[in-house]
Order: structure tokens, then C-alpha cells, then sequence
């Protein structure tokens, strides 16, 4: 048995508090931004729960209110790099608080929206705001927590997104019935306001670097890596395409089935927005579970993981086309949704866990710039589809786009550290 002296106690004890401070800064700074991601999947999923109110109410085909959520996407896509290098150059705090201000504004604003043209105008001006977000908050996540911490923080905002997409149907859908579509949007817009406060007040300062990046794991000098070899970063580079061809399904499926329920299977808008809302919740649960898995054993080789459960996930979308009953379809698009759930830390998470925290923002950036290139895809692709051979066509779209991300995963290897590997 060793015997520890006084003066190795005196040095324990400080150790001891500073890991549980460090625990503490992680855990508050992963609460406070998925409850704001809580909030921001609401706001982006409200959008999907009135088109047809919207549509009835403004006399729109399905192609045209699928242009309602791709003009959010665009701003969104196109915003994602520069609020990437804004984040790497700023820091989190001043633009997550810029953009929950922001996006509640035009949150609101959208409800006093006359016409079809204001609205796409307010909807680009809504993705701007929040397109600053994402980047600030995978900075604050680098900022905040060990390296090795990464994979399961990363996991838990993942996991918080598809909890707004799932709690928003449960909750817009009786607002919307309730108030009017309208009103749902200020009160909404308010919840926002709120969060914004909250971060804010309670965000803790950012780890020391030799805490958060120890000396040993630190590969590179990242102040004289240009920006250009992060952008030609293989690992960056296959992490976008994947995230783009992944996307397609988590953007389909919260865009057009509460509108599929509600037109084919003739269900109310309430019930709707229920049975949208369980396969995004159990998607939540599968991102957590697919965040330990990753930091256990396929942190070195994600695509033993991703691509068994993205082609499982894109098999099980055939079977739920051909459901008859609602309940059947539900249960296999929470099925496919948990499956594909698994697989999205090996996408998004990787360049977390490999990148310094001082080019983290703009990695990210380009990262979930391919995944929002989704969200202006498929939902207009899918409208389009819809409206010329139904529904059917529009998720064998998802299907076909699924498969190749579980194909470009083949190709990806793992280097930490390495980060100026091209393509």
C-alpha cells in the first residue's frame, strides 16, 4: 500500500475540486444549449405543422409550401461557413445570444405575415439568425469540454435537436387548433426570449486549454494551419457529404408526414403532430445511445456502426411505405428513425473529436453546411415528387439518399490530429 504524505493531500484535494469543476462547466454548458436547441427544433418543426393551414389560408400546391422551408434552408446553407469562421474568430457567447435575439424577432414577425412573398422573406431572414447558432455552439462545446468529453456532448445537442422535433408537433399542433397558427408563432418567439436570458446569465466561462486540450494530445500548432487545409480535410470533407445525404431523412420525414397523415391517411392535425412526434423522440434516445457507442468502441472505425444502421434504417422506409394503418407506419418510421439515430454521432461528431477547439467553428461550419444542403433539397425534391407521383416516390427519395450516405461512409478513416489531409 502506498502511503500518501501530507503535501501529496494538499496537492489531491485541489486536483479533486478542479475535475469537478470541469464537470460542472460540461454539464451546465451542454443543459443550457440543448434546451436552446429544444427551442430552436420547435421553431423549425412549427413551420412544418401549419403549412396547411398556411396553404389553405394563402391557396398554395405542396411545391410552393415546400419553398416556405426551403427559403429558411438556403439562408441556412449558405450562412453555416461564415458563422463558422465568426465563431473560431468571436468566440460562442456574443452569437448565441445574437442569433436566439434574432430568430425569435422573426419568429414572431411570421405571424403578422400577409402573403406568400413576406413570408419567404421572413423565412430567409429567420435562417440567418439561426444559422449563427449551430457553429457558436459546437465552439462553446469545444470550449467548455475535455476532448475526450466530446462524442457524448456532441450526442447530447444531437439528441436535444430531434427532442425539439419530437416535443414541437406535441406541442404547436393543440396551439395551432387552440390560438391559430398566427399566434402560435409569438408565443413561441417568446419561449425564445426567455432561453436567450438564460444562456446568457448562466453560461460558464470557457475551460483553460491545458484542461480542455492537454499538452500530449495537442498534434498541430492550429494557429499556422491555414483554413483551406481544414476545408480540404478529408475527414472534414467526407463528414459534409455524408451529413448532406443523411439529412435528406431527418428533414423528409419532419417536413412532410404530418402533411402525408393529414392528407393521405385522413387524420386530424392533433393526431398528426402525436404521431410525428414519437419517431423523433425515440431518435433522441437512439442519438444518446449512439454518442456511448461511438466513445467506446467505434471512435477509430465509425462506419462498423454507421453503415449497418443507415441501411437498416433505409430498408425499413419500403416496408413503412406500404403500411395500410397509421399505427404500422408509425412504428416502422420510429424504427428506421432509430437506426439512423445511431449512426449520426459517426457522421457529425467526428471532426469534434479530432479538431482543435480553435478550428472547430469553422469545421463545423462546413460540416452542417452539407447537412442543411438537405434541407433545401428534399424538401422542395419531395413536394415536387408529391405532387407528380405521390407520396410513395417522394420516400423512395429518402430511401435512395439514406444508401449513399451509408456508402460515402465506407471511405471514411479516422486520423486524429492530422489536419491537413486532402480529399
Amino acid at each position: 500500500m502506498r502511503l500518501t504524505s501530507s503535501s501529496d493531500e494538499a496537492r489531491g484535494t485541489p486536483s479533486e475540486q478542479g475535475r469537478l469543476s470541469v464537470r460542472a462547466t460540461e454539464f451546465r454548458t451542454i443543459a443550457l444549449l440543448a434546451g436552446v436547441y429544444i427551442i430552436d427544433y420547435i421553431d423549425r418543426v412549427m413551420i412544418a405543422v401549419a403549412l396547411p393551414l398556411i396553404g389553405a389560408e394563402f391557396g398554395l400546391n405542396r411545391t410552393e409550401q415546400g419553398l416556405i422551408v426551403s427559403a429558411f434552408a438556403i439562408a441556412y446553407l449558405v450562412s453555416q461557413l461564415p458563422s463558422g469562421l465568426l465563431a473560431d474568430r468571436v468566440g460562442a457567447r456574443p452569437l448565441l445570444l445574437i442569433s436566439l435575439v434574432a430568430w425569435s424577432v422573426f419568429t414572431a414577425a411570421t405571424g403578422l405575415a400577409p402573403g406568400l412573398v413576406v413570408l419567404l422573406v421572413l423565412r430567409v431572414l429567420f435562417g440567418i439568425a439561426q444559422a449563427l447558432f449551430p457553429p457558436a455552439s459546437f465552439k462553446a462545446i469545444a470550449e467548455r469540454t475535455r476532448r475526450t468529453a466530446r462524442s457524448r456532448a456532441t450526442g447530447m445537442l444531437l439528441a436535444s435537436n430531434f427532442a425539439g422535433a419530437g416535443l414541437g408537433p406535441l406541442i404547436v399542433s393543440p396551439l395551432v387548433v387552440a390560438a391559430g397558427w398566427r399566434h402560435t408563432f409569438w408565443i413561441v418567439a417568446v419561449g425564445g426570449l426567455i432561453i436567450g436570458f438564460a444562456l446568457w446569465k448562466l453560461l460558464p466561462a470557457p475551460l483553460p486549454r491545458e484542461v480542455a486540450e492537454p499538452e500530449e494530445q495537442q498534434t498541430a500548432d492550429t494557429s499556422t494551419v491555414p483554413l483551406s487545409h481544414v476545408l480540404r480535410n478529408g475527414l472534414v470533407v467526407r463528414c459534409t457529404l455524408m451529413f448532406a445525404c443523411f439529412n435528406m431523412l431527418s428533414y423528409g420525414m419532419m417536413t412532410w408526414v404530418p402533411s402525408y397523415l393529414v392528407d393521405a391517411k385522413g387524420m386530424s392535425m392533433v393526431a398528426a403532430g402525436v404521431s410525428a412526434a414519437i419517431p423523433q423522440l425515440i431518435t433522441a434516445v437512439a442519438v444518446v445511445i449512439g454518442g456511448w457507442l461511438m466513445s467506446r468502441w467505434f471512435d477509430q472505425k465509425p462506419q462498423l456502426l454507421v453503415v449497418p444502421a443507415v441501411t437498416i434504417a433505409a430498408v425499413l422506409l419500403i416496408p413503412m411505405l406500404l403500411a395500410e394503418a397509421t399505427t404500422t407506419f408509425t412504428v416502422l418510421q420510429s424504427l428506421a428513425m432509430f437506426s439512423a439515430g445511431l449512426a449520426i454521432i459517426g457522421i457529425v461528431g467526428l471532426p469534434m473529436r479530432v479538431l482543435p477547439r480553435d478550428l472547430v467553428g469553422s469545421a463545423m461550419g462546413l460540416v452542417n453546411t452539407g447537412g442543411q444542403f438537405a434541407g433545401v433539397v428534399a424538401p422542395l425534391v419531395m413536394g415536387w415528387l408529391a405532387d407528380r407521383f405521390g407520396f410513395g416516390s417522394a420516400f423512395g427519395f429518402l430511401a435512395a439518399t439514406t444508401l449513399t450516405a451509408a456508402l460515402i461512409s465506407l471511405t471514411t478513416r479516422v486520423q486524429h490530429g492530422q489536419l491537413g489531409k486532402s480529399v
